[in-house]
């Protein structure tokens, strides 16, 4: 299945994507929770509710809706030097790689939608992009061992862990650096686990402007996904809506010699293979 949540008028309503149509789920099935990390949260017998509620739900283009986030969590956080290719790409402009796991929160005020505008801000120019693959955590879930960690994961999307280069180095957490406004598009939908039998190869693109910028495989990770929920787990309880963002492949504007950094009017594009693309324009922040 493919969760979005979409607007209707200024609400926000929970869908099932079916091929071209998005399944208004609230209209087959009153009682459903009118959130994914609800959804998720009321387990199994929910889940397989929203799948019978699809049979009868009203149906509406996909085109014809705006997509929003297709989950608000508690938590959003992103994994730092994820890939090998990236790793590399960094040694050479004299970063220290650490030996363990890095990770940062993006705060959930960045979330924007799949295809939403992206912000050059006001105070600085340093705009970068960051193609990565985000799991859903689908059930609480403490000191889960890596071997059954897939338990704990309710699906896959696409994710751009936008970061403004210059407020990252302020602070070794590099959370400012990472959770302005507008600079954590995720989509365009989760797709459930089941439906991606082979995460841990995929090929994931980042295009800016139509040139090819990110041209990695995740199986290039440093960490498996098991190793990260175990890290994690270790330390505090993931929840049901977690998002997870597990780090990007090389070719980062920051990593070109000089740096290629986003200017307002191009356009970011982000595919993974099996769960789709979003696509943000540029444009510099509102005043």
């Amino acid at each position: 299945m493919k969760f979005a949540q979409y607007f209707d008028g200024q609400t926000q309503r929970l869908g099932l994507v079916e091929g071209e149509e998005i399944v208004d789920l609230a209209t087959g099935n009153a009682r459903l929770p009118t959130t994914l990390a609800q959804l998720l949260a009321a387990g199994n017998e929910a889940m397989e509710a929203a799948r019978d509620a699809a049979g009868s739900a009203r149906r509406l283009p996909l085109t014809s809706v705006r997509l929003g986030p297709p989950v608000y969590p508690r938590k959003f956080l992103g994994l730092g030097l994820g890939y090998r290719s990236h790793v590399e790409e960094m040694r050479k402009t004299g970063m220290t790689i650490p030996e363990h796991q890095v990770w940062f929160s993006k705060l959930v005020t960045c979330l924007n939608g799949p295809y939403d505008p992206i912000h050059v801000p006001q105070v600085s120019p340093q705009l970068d992009y960051e193609g990565e693959l985000a799991i859903v955590i689908g059930k609480r879930a403490r000191h889960v061992k890596a071997a059954d960690a897939k338990a704990v994961i309710a699906g896959y999307m696409v994710c751009n862990d936008v970061t403004v280069r210059d407020w990252q180095k302020r602070s070794p957490t590099a959370m400012l650096g990472k959770s302005f406004d507008t600079h954590g598009p995720v989509g365009p939908w989760m797709t459930t686990a089941d439906e991606v039998p082979n995460p841990d190869d995929l090929y994931l693109k980042t295009w800016v402007d139509g040139e090819l910028r990110q041209d990695g495989r995740t199986s290039d990770m440093a960490w498996t996904f098991g190793a990260m929920i175990e890290e994690l787990s270790s330390v505090f309880t993931l929840e049901p809506g977690d998002i997870l963002s597990t780090g990007t492949p090389g070719g980062v504007g920051v990593g070109f010699n000089p740096p290629r950094f986003l200017t307002p009017g191009q356009v970011v594009r982000v595919e993974i293979e099996g769960l789709g693309y979003i696509e943000n324009r540029v444009i510099a922040e509102p005043q």
